[in-house]
């Protein structure tokens, strides 16, 4: 049976603040500049969510799509749109929200619960210029 991945992409809006408790205001005013706003600031993220798997003979899918969105929007989108990762998202808590932080939180919430198929990649675009990936570790 082929192994195929499949892909869905979703959209939701976030806010947060990158900053590091540790460090000095103006250390991490220097590290992470405009992204260090006290008073937070957003992006309009897109998330592809890729299962691989092999082909179901009877359905012809690795996945439903829409089984896959239903699932995502459940457990990470609806729990994340129009939040604050700094405040709001629970698996995001005492978590430094940068975009790789992000994807690695999101994983571990999406992991254990797609299926058919495997979680085998998540991609996380913060802005149209920038992405991170995740493939598990």
């Amino acid at each position: 049976m082929p192994i195929v991945t499949a892909t869905r992409l979703l959209r939701f809006n976030a806010a947060h603040r990158v900053h590091n408790p540790a460090l000095s205001d103006e250390e991490n005013t220097r590290l992470f500049g405009k992204c260090n706003n006290p008073n937070w600031h957003g992006h309009n993220y897109t998330l592809e969510v890729s299962v691989k798997g092999p082909i179901d003979e009877r359905t012809g899918y690795v996945i439903d799509l829409g089984m896959l969105r239903d699932t995502v929007e459940r457990h990470v989108v609806n729990v994340t749109d129009h939040r604050n990762f700094n405040i709001d998202v629970p698996y995001m808590q005492g978590v430094n929200p940068t975009t790789e932080n992000v994807v690695v939180g999101m994983w571990r919430v999406l992991e254990p619960v797609v299926a058919p198929g495997k979680l085998v990649r998540l991609r996380l675009w913060e802005t149209e210029n920038n992405y991170v990936d995740y493939e598990g570790e």
